[in-house]
C-alpha cells in the first residue's frame, strides 16, 4: 500500500492529517522479544489487579490503620503506585488508569485525614521526598490531561506565587527546605530536636560535624542540641539544592497550559542556580541563605545544605535534582545550555573517579549495591565520590547511569555520549550484564541498555524482559506473604517493596527511553504510541514495539502485530510530549506474496523485502498493521522543534497542530 496523507482511523478531530502506511512484511516466527513482551504486558495486568485487592480498601487508599508521627510518609503512600499509570501509557489494561486515579484520590484522603495534606499537597517536606510523591501525579496528567490540569496549575502557584511564601523573587531563592502548602511549617521537624533513627546515623553519619560537641556532650539522639537549634537554624532555612526538583512541578504545569509565567518562573529559578555553579567554578553548591548567598548559614561552606553534598546522600540527591531543574529549563526555553550545570559537576565527579572493588568503598548505600553488583562486588569497578565535607570527598560508589543517560537522550550530542562511552570503557564491568533486581526507582539497567543500542549487545531485550518477569512474579509472592499485615508505621515501606508493577523493560524497549528521573523527572521518550482504534495512548493490544537505535537521524524501531486475525493501527508519537518532528521515514514493505507458494508446495521462501521512504513533517505518523505483519520504521527526527504538550492525536487539550518551538511561542 502506498502511503497516504491521512488517517480515518483518528476521526474527525485529529490535529492535523498526518502520514499513512501500512505493514507488509509477513510475520511467521514472532521473534521471542516480541512473544515475551506481551507476556509481560499480560503478566502485569494480573499483578497490579492482585495488589489493589489485597492492599487497598474500597475507596483506592493503602490498608493502614495507624497514625503518621513525623513530617515523613507522604511519599511512601503515593510511591506505590508511581509507576501504574506509566504502565497504562505504555499500553497496560483499558480500566488502568481510573484505577489508578481511585488510587490517587484514596491516597489524598486518606492522607489528608492524618494532617499529611493541606489541599490535597504535602504540608511541607523536602523535595527529595516531593519529588517522589509527584511522579504519580505527573503520569496522570500526562495521561489524562483535562481531568488533572486544574490541580497542577494550582500546585504549581504554591511556588511560582510568592503570596504563598515558599518564593523569593528577590533573591530567586525557595525559602526552606521543608515547604509545600503550609507557610507555618518551618525548619525540619516540630520538635526539639531532629528526629532520628539509630540505623540512619550509622549508616549517613550526622549533618553539621564540623560543630563542636555541645557542652555536656556527647548526647543521645534523642537530645542533641546540636541536631535539633542547630539544624533547625542552620539548615532549616533558606534554599537548598535539593529544592530543585520544584521545577518538574512547574514544568508540569507549563507542558498543561502553556502560560509564560510557569516557563518564566523556571527560567528565573534555575538560572540562579546555574549562576552560583558557574561562580562556584562549575560545581553546583548545596545551599544558599535568606539573604540570597551562598554559604551564609555555614559559616561560607558551598555544601552542608540539608539533603546536599554532606548529607545524606550526596549526588544520589542534589545530582537528580539538578538533573529534573536543568532538563525542565531546556525542555521550557528549548536552549540546552541550562544543562551545563548538571554536566561540569558530574565531571568533576569522574575527574575524582577510583577503579577499585566495591568491598574496598565508603559506600553508604551498601543494600543497594549487594544487589546491583551481585557476584561482581570484588571485582575493580569505577567509584564516583557521592559526599564532600570539611574532609574532602567521600562515600565512593560506583558509577550509576540516570543522570548521564538523561543528559544524552535529551541532547542526543557526540560530547554526551562520548561521555557514556569514555565511562564503559574506564569502567571494569561487562554493561551487557543483567541483573534481576528491582531498584526502588525501578530503574539501575542503563549500562547494559546502552550496550544495546551501541549494537553490542542483541540479547538485551529477551533477557531485560526475562529479568522483568522475575522480579513480578517475586513481588507476587511478597504479595502472599504480607497481605493481611496490620502494618506499623516504620514498616510502611512494605507497599513498595511488594509493587509488582515493573516498567523499566518496557520503556527502554517500546518507548526508547530511560525510566523517569525518580526525584520529581518527567519522562523523556523517543517515541511513544496510541492506539487509533480504541482512542487512547498506548500500544494496542497484540503489538510489540522495540527501538533499536534513538541517534535523531536514524531512530529505528520494529512493530510486531502477533495477532493471527485482527488488524492493529498504531499512532507512533515523536517524543514523550510530542515535542520532536518526524522528518522522513524508511520502512520496509513486501508486496509480493510469491513467498506462499503454489497450491501443493508443502513451504514457502523467503519473502522479498524492500525498503520504502516517505516525507512526514508531523508528530505523528499512522501505521496499519494487518494481522501477523511486521514493519521496521527507521525515523529522521528533529529534535525539539515543536511546543511540549500533553496533545493527544485525538484532539484532547491541544487540539490545533502546535508547530512552534520553546523560542518562538517565548
Amino acid at each position: 500500500m502506498s502511503p497516504s496523507s491521512t488517517d480515518p482511523s483518528a476521526g474527525e478531530h485529529a490535529a492535523a492529517p498526518r502520514l499513512e502506511i501500512q505493514a507488509g512484511v509477513p510475520l511467521l516466527e514472532p521473534p521471542g522479544w516480541a512473544v515475551a513482551q506481551r507476556a509481560l504486558f499480560d503478566l502485569l495486568d494480573h499483578s497490579w489487579r492482585r495488589f489493589a485487592r489485597d492492599f487497598t480498601g474500597p475507596d483506592g487508599r493503602l490498608d493502614y490503620g495507624g497514625r503518621l508521627t513525623t513530617r515523613d510518609g507522604v511519599d511512601d503512600f503515593y510511591e506505590v503506585f508511581f509507576n501504574w499509570p506509566q504502565l497504562y501509557l505504555l499500553g497496560g489494561a483499558d480500566d488502568l488508569l481510573a484505577a489508578v486515579e481511585k488510587h490517587w484520590e484514596g491516597v489524598t484522603r486518606h492522607l489528608t485525614e492524618l494532617d499529611m495534606l493541606r489541599d490535597e499537597y504535602e504540608r511541607g517536606y523536602d523535595w527529595f521526598h516531593q519529588g517522589e510523591s509527584l511522579l504519580l501525579f505527573y503520569f496522570l496528567c500526562m495521561a489524562d490531561p483535562e481531568r488533572w490540569s486544574e490541580r497542577a496549575l494550582r500546585f504549581a502557584e504554591l511556588f511560582v506565587d510568592p503570596a504563598n511564601g515558599n518564593y523569593d523573587p528577590v533573591h530567586r531563592i525557595i525559602t526552606r527546605p521543608h515547604n509545600g502548602s503550609d507557610p507555618d511549617r518551618q525548619g525540619l521537624s516540630d520538635g526539639e530536636v531532629y528526629p532520628w533513627l539509630p540505623k540512619e546515623a550509622d549508616t549517613y553519619g550526622y549533618p553539621l560535624e564540623w560543630l563542636p560537641q555541645a557542652q555536656g556532650g556527647p548526647f543521645p539522639l534523642d537530645a542533641d542540641p546540636r541536631l535539633g537549634a542547630q539544624m533547625r537554624e542552620r539548615m532549616g532555612a533558606g534554599d537548598t539544592a535539593v529544592n530543585l526538583a520544584a521545577a518538574g512541578l512547574v514544568l508540569n504545569a507549563w507542558v498543561l497550559s502553556g502560560e509564560q509565567r510557569y516557563r518564566d518562573w523556571i527560567a528565573e529559578y534555575v538560572g540562579a542556580w546555574r549562576e552560583r555553579t558557574e561562580a562556584n567554578g562549575g560545581l553546583l553548591p548545596d545551599n544558599v541563605g535568606p539573604d540570597g548567598v551562598v554559604g551564609s548559614l555555614l559559616e561560607g561552606r558551598w555544601y552542608g545544605g540539608h539533603y546536599g553534598w554532606s548529607w545524606p546522600h550526596g549526588w544520589h540527591s542534589v545530582g537528580h535534582a539538578a538533573c529534573v531543574a536543568a532538563l525542565a529549563a531546556a525542555v521550557a526555553t528549548g536552549e540546552d545550555d541550562w544543562l551545563s550545570m548538571v554536566g561540569t559537576s558530574l565531571d568533576a565527579l569522574i575527574s575524582r573517579a577510583v577503579l577499585m572493588p566495591f568491598t574496598e568503598a565508603d559506600s553508604s548505600l551498601q543494600s543497594k549495591w549487594a544487589v546491583e553488583l551481585a557476584s561482581d562486588l570484588d571485582r575493580p569497578t569505577l567509584h564516583l565520590p557521592f559526599r564532600h565535607n570539611d574532609s574532602g570527598w567521600f562515600d565512593y560508589n560506583p558509577v550509576t547511569l540516570p543522570v548521564p543517560v538523561a543528559l544524552w537522550h535529551h541532547t542526543g550530542s557526540e560530547a554526551d555520549r562520548t561521555r557514556l562511552e569514555k565511562l564503559r570503557a574506564a569502567d571494569g564491568l561487562d554493561w551487557s550484564t543483567v541483573r534481576s533486581f528491582r531498584a526502588k526507582e525501578e530503574s539501575g539497567h542503563e549500562k547494559a541498555w546502552f550496550a544495546f543500542l551501541a549494537g553490542d549487545d542483541p540479547g538485551y531485550p529477551e533477557r531485560i524482559l526475562a529479568a522483568a518477569q522475575a522480579q513480578v512474579r517475586h513481588r507476587l509472592r511478597r504479595i502472599d506473604r504480607y497481605r493481611g499485615l496490620e502494618v506499623a508505621e516504620a514498616d510502611i515501606h512494605v507497599w513498595q517493596q511488594c509493587n509488582p508493577v515493573a516498567t523499566e523493560a518496557l520503556v527502554q524497549l517500546t518507548w526508547g527511553g530511560p525510566q523517569v528521573l525518580y526525584n520529581g523527572g518527567l519522562q523523556q521518550a523517543r517515541l511513544r504510541y496510541h492506539d487509533a482504534r480504541a482512542r487512547r495512548a498506548g500500544l494496542p493490544q497484540d503489538v510489540a514495539a522495540l527501538v533499536t537505535s534513538i541517534d535523531p537521524a536514524a531512530t529505528t524501531v520494529e512493530l510486531v502485530n502477533l495477532s493471527p486475525g485482527e488488524e492493529r493501527t498504531v499512532i507512533v508519537q515523536a517524543g514523550a510530549l510530542a515535542e520532536h518532528t518526524i522528518s522522513s521515514v524508511r520502512y520496509t514493505t513486501c508486496t509480493d506474496d510469491g513467498w506462499i507458494g503454489d497450491l501443493y508446495d508443502y513451504g514457502h521462501t523467503e519473502p522479498v523485502v524492500r525498503q520504502v521512504e516517505a516525507v512526514c513533517d508531523g508528530p505523528y505518523l499512522t501505521v496499519r498493521l494487518p494481522a501477523s505483519t511486521r514493519i521496521r520504521l527507521t525515523l529522521r527526527l528533529a529534535l525539539r522543534t515543536r511546543t511540549p504538550s500533553y496533545r493527544s492525536p485525538f484532539g484532547t487539550l491541544a487540539d490545533a497542530a502546535d508547530t512552534e518551538t520553546p523560542e518562538e511561542s517565548a
